[in-house]
């Protein structure tokens, strides 16, 4: 925070902190920005030049502190190839960075061959054409440009990417055409979720996940990884808490989903799957080769595998095949205050939850209470007295879609249950999964729920 207040005094002049798109793309093609900026792409290649103003070799990376601490990371030195030699270049030797040329205000280097070093990264090599998160536009990019400049104590930083493909086409053109930065679409770099696994081959990784991430909703989540490499998809999965990583690939297409439970690993991909609710892992697990499904499987706690198989055995288009086994069952003689108690231990699935079930002794049904009704009760109130009309909605385990769509239809309701032969609630439907059953080919179609 301290680095971004430093960096944001220093740069009042260039307005890169700006968080709306329309006012960076504005303020992107003001002269004060592009005289500030220093070009990445036009900076390789250019000069070294030592104190006497002579070139003593040319520029072939930057280097860029890469621990996912600060907003704007500092540039560390650069890569410079002398003689035979790409060698390390420390800032501290650096006098000055323009865009005609490096000058030196140390006439000591080290001219040993360069090598990596964890925590850092080489922009040009590692980070430039790479796919990047802009959190901001929830979208995956590819930089054809990234800027630097200078805050207020003189150390050179990151500020932002350029995904622009007129800026493509400057570096890809004419070495002369590089020199003349005109920043197009111009990324604020704290709006960007840089990956390292896939870059800085130096062991580089932002282990700090961005509090942004946390604030994306899941399908713009599944977008993204839907949207990423392999490389890239693995590391976003990895900054994100395992509830939103699984309430993400529940929003994920099909197809999409398969692809990353089968390239996943084993352990990883199962444990996913057993946090997700039991219908979609179900959905998905449908969709892998037999070999694939059994080892994802065989690698689950007992609860969630044996709620799996219940549901796999299950004809697909039938009711048992298309119902969540999340299911919030109750005793009669059990207060409010207790049932409140109860669902505050599904706080995960309370997304899936619109009514408590009240069995008997026997599990059979008694009454399903919306929780609506739960939420204006008396908190010393018995759920017996709660018992009464309207009646559950039900429907048996081997009903078609034609049958429950019919149900829902008569009983405007937003779920039904599943009972099995004994009048047991086994699962419950929710109108979205009716959708899902009727028009799969629009994908996974979320309801808004009471509580979520």
């Amino acid at each position: 925070m301290m680095a971004r207040r430093g960096l944001s005094r220093s740069l009042a002049s260039v307005p890169l902190a700006a968080r709306r798109r329309s006012t960076r793309e504005r303020l992107s093609e003001t002269r004060t920005v592009r005289e500030a900026l220093v070009s990445l792409a036009g900076l390789v290649g250019k000069p070294v030049v030592n104190q006497a103003g002579d070139p003593i070799g040319r520029v072939v990376d930057l280097l860029a502190r890469w621990d996912g601490q600060e907003a704007y990371p500092a540039i560390t030195g650069l890569v410079a190839q002398i003689g035979r030699l790409r060698s390390r270049v420390p800032y501290d030797a650096v006098g000055r960075v323009g865009q005609d040329a490096v000058h030196l205000r140390s006439a000591r280097l080290d001219l040993r061959e360069f090598t990596e070093r964890v925590g850092e990264a080489a922009l040009a090599a590692d980070v430039l054409d790479h796919q990047l998160v802009d959190i901001e536009g929830v979208r995956v990019v590819r930089p054809s440009d990234l800027y630097l400049t200078t805050d207020a104590q003189g150390q050179l930083r990151l500020v932002g990417m350029d995904t622009g493909l007129r800026t493509l086409g400057r570096r890809l053109g004419p070495a002369r055409l590089r020199d003349r930065v005109r920043p197009e679409k111009v990324i604020d770099w704290s709006d960007v979720q840089a990956f390292g696994t896939g870059a800085g081959h130096g062991g580089v990784k932002l282990a700090a996940s961005r509090s942004e991430l946390r604030l994306l909703h899941p399908a713009e989540l599944a977008e993204l990884l839907e949207d990423l490499g392999r490389t890239e998809r693995r590391e976003l999965l990895g900054l994100m808490d395992p509830e939103s990583a699984a309430d993400a690939l529940e929003e994920m297409r099909p197809h999409e989903l398969e692809q990353l439970l089968s390239e996943t690993d084993p352990g990883e991909a199962a444990a996913l799957l057993a946090r997700m609710e039991p219908d979609e892992a179900a959905d998905a697990l449908r969709d892998l080769d037999e070999d694939r499904r059994d080892e994802l499987l065989a690698r689950m706690p007992e609860s969630p595998r044996a709620a799996l198989r219940v549901l796999l055995a299950q004809d697909e288009h039938s009711a048992g095949g298309s119902m969540t086994t999340t299911v919030v069952r109750v005793r009669p003689d059990q207060s409010v205050t207790q049932v409140r108690e109860v669902l505050a231990e599904h706080e995960a699935h309370i997304a899936d939850i619109d009514s408590v079930v009240i069995v008997d002794a026997d599990g059979r049904l008694v009454d399903d209470v919306p929780l609506g009704e739960l939420l204006l009760a008396d908190p010393d109130t018995v759920m017996a007295d709660l018992v009464g009309p309207p009646w559950p909605v039900t429907v048996p385990a081997d009903s078609d879609v034609r049958e429950i769509a019919d149900r829902f239809i008569h009983s405007r309701r937003m779920s039904v249950l599943v009972l099995d032969d004994q009048e047991r609630p086994v699962g419950r439907i929710l109108a979205d999964d009716v959708i899902d059953m009727l028009m799969p080919e629009h994908g996974r179609i979320r309801f808004p729920r009471v509580l979520s």
